[in-house]
């Protein structure tokens, strides 16, 4: 069971339930309503999108194998203790389940899964070696999950759209650090990704103005008049912060284990952003 939770990142798909049931509790609700959290609607959302996360983690693996034996050996459990095509049936039924779940909910939430789903695929199988694109599907992705409670309960506003920019900007620059820090091993199998096609110089130019970004996102936010004053100050310590000293560390990053220190900051920041939430 341990491999298993870790081939299907369950910490990850614990913050998708986290980052769900805030937008439901937090953005869409007058002041903070758990119990909208609890509808059955709400929790069949949530499992489908769960699903399909999970999916899109085992398909991402499937296919990685090769790169994954050289970038991080330890942590390979694709053909070497799940066998490949254990994980493929798995892909497909968890799958079919997100799918067929928000299907059964409603037509749109159905159509937002398959292409979730599909674009998880395509990333996988060919997109992640592409320049950018890769790390804009899944940019993308991050957005949409936050998104689709909004579209489930036909209720998209300004405040979800400005954490959906969030998480896109978040995760582009995430996947961009992940880049960097994977280059080995997408060089040996002919990958285009952005670190390879502009070296790590010419990657970090693309992440200081993406970065820039970022931060002017946080400022406008902070700087809105409609919001609380604790609301401001918990952006500014534990949000923005943080994404100045992530610059300061870029700077001077160089190596394998600067980019995953890096990573690792990129998900406090993008947890931290998620749990302003209670605050808005």
């Amino acid at each position: 069971m341990k491999p298993f939770l870790t081939l299907i990142r369950a910490q990850n798909l614990v913050l998708v339930v986290l980052s769900q049931a805030l937008v439901q509790a937090c953005l869409l609700a007058a002041g903070v309503n758990w119990e909208k959290v609890l509808e059955p609607g709400f929790l069949a959302l949530t499992f489908s999108t769960v699903c399909i996360a999970a999916a899109g983690y085992i398909i991402n693996d499937y296919y990685d194998v090769k790169i994954d034996a050289i970038n991080k050996p330890d942590r390979l459990l694709v053909g070497r203790i799940i066998r490949r095509r254990r994980a493929m049936f798995a892909h497909l039924i968890l799958s079919f389940v997100g799918v067929a779940v928000g299907t059964l909910l409603m037509v749109r939430v159905g159509l937002i899964n398959l292409g979730a789903v599909l674009l998880l695929w395509g990333y996988s199988a060919r997109l992640k070696k592409l320049l950018l694109i890769g790390n804009v599907a899944i940019a993308l992705l991050s957005a949409s999950m936050l998104l689709v409670v909004a579209v489930y309960n036909d209720m998209l506003n300004k405040t979800t759209l400005g954490y959906a920019l969030f998480a896109f900007l978040i995760s582009l620059i995430r996947e961009i650090i992940k880049d960097i820090e994977d280059m080995k091993g997408d060089a040996s199998f002919d990958c285009r990704t952005l670190p390879i096609v502009a070296g790590m110089r010419g990657a970090k130019y693309v992440l200081y103005p993406l970065i820039a970004i970022f931060q002017v996102v946080l400022v406008a936010a902070i700087l809105h008049p409609s919001t609380p004053l604790i609301f401001d100050t918990y952006m500014l310590v534990l949000v923005l912060a943080p994404s100045i000293w992530m610059v300061v560390k870029l700077v001077r990053s160089d190596r394998k284990a600067d980019f995953s220190y890096l990573s690792n900051l990129n998900k406090l920041i993008m947890l931290m952003g998620i749990l302003s939430m209670l605050w808005v």
